[in-house]
C-alpha cells in the first residue's frame, strides 16, 4: 500500500490568539505554488501594515517537498520554524501560513514566543477542522462506463450509490453516440466495481479504466 499523502485546506482560514496583551493573527491558506503563497504574505503585509512582524511558514508540493519559513525580525528560531514544524506534525501542504504580530507590551521571551506563534498555527488548523474545511488526499483511478442512453439513468444512479459506499468521487458525464458515465475510485476497489457493473448489466458494461489523479476529498 501507497504511503499516505499529506492533506491541505479547502479554503483560507483565520484565526486570533491573545497572548499578554500581543494578537497573534494566523492567516492560513490554500496555495498551489510558492509563488502563489508569496502573493497571499504580500497580501496580509499590505492589509496589516502597522504590525510589527509577519512571520510565515509553508509547505508546498503534492509530497510536501518545497518548505519554507521566516522569523521577520523575531528572535532566530522563535516563529517561522515552530510554525512550520506544525504544518509538518499535522501532515498539510500546499498551505501557508502568516502569524501577524500586534505587540502589546509585555516581553514574552523565546519560549513564550515559540508557543504563540506554533499555538496561533495550531489553533488555525483546529478551526479548519471544525467547519470541515481540511481536505484529505488520495490517489485515484479515472474509470468511464459507457453505456447506451437507454439504460444511463438507471447506471448513473447505481454508480452513484456504489461511489458513496466505496471512497469513489463521481464525475461529470458525457453524452455522444452513447453516455459516457465517471468515476474516481480507489485502486483497492477497482475489481470489485468490474464485477458490479458487470452483474448490473448481465456482463453487456465493461468499465474502462483510465489514467491515477491526485484528488482533494473532505476529511
Amino acid at each position: 500500500m501507497l504511503p499516505a499523502l499529506p492533506g491541505t485546506l479547502a479554503r483560507p482560514v483565520d484565526h486570533e490568539l491573545v497572548v499578554k496583551k500581543s494578537r497573534f493573527l494566523a492567516h492560513l491558506a490554500p496555495v498551489a505554488s510558492v509563488g502563489e503563497a508569496e502573493a497571499v504574505v504580500a497580501r496580509v503585509r499590505k492589509e496589516m501594515w502597522d504590525a510589527r512582524h509577519h512571520c510565515v511558514a509553508m509547505v508546498i508540493g503534492t509530497h510536501a517537498d518545497q518548505q519554507r519559513s521566516t522569523d521577520d525580525g523575531e528572535p532566530s528560531g522563535t516563529a517561522g520554524v515552530p510554525m512550520l514544524e506544525v504544518l509538518r506534525h499535522r501532515d498539510v501542504t500546499d498551505v501557508v501560513a502568516v502569524v501577524t504580530r500586534y505587540f502589546g507590551g509585555v516581553l514574552l521571551g523565546a519560549g513564550g514566543l515559540v508557543r504563540a506563534y506554533s499555538g496561533s498555527v495550531s489553533e488555525a488548523l483546529d478551526a479548519a477542522a471544525a467547519a470541515g474545511l481540511m481536505l484529505r488526499r488520495e490517489v485515484l483511478t479515472e474509470v468511464t462506463v459507457a453505456v447506451a442512453h437507454a439504460e444511463a439513468g438507471r447506471l448513473d444512479n447505481l454508480l452513484r450509490d456504489w461511489a458513496a459506499g466505496h471512497g469513489a468521487v463521481v464525475g461529470e458525464p458525457s453524452y455522444d453516440a452513447v453516455a459516457h458515465l465517471r468515476l474516481l475510485v480507489p485502486p483497492a476497489h477497482l475489481q470489485e466495481l468490474h464485477d458490479d457493473v458487470a452483474a448490473a448489466t448481465a456482463g453487456t458494461v465493461t468499465p474502462e479504466t483510465g489514467a491515477d489523479r491526485v484528488v482533494d476529498v473532505p476529511a
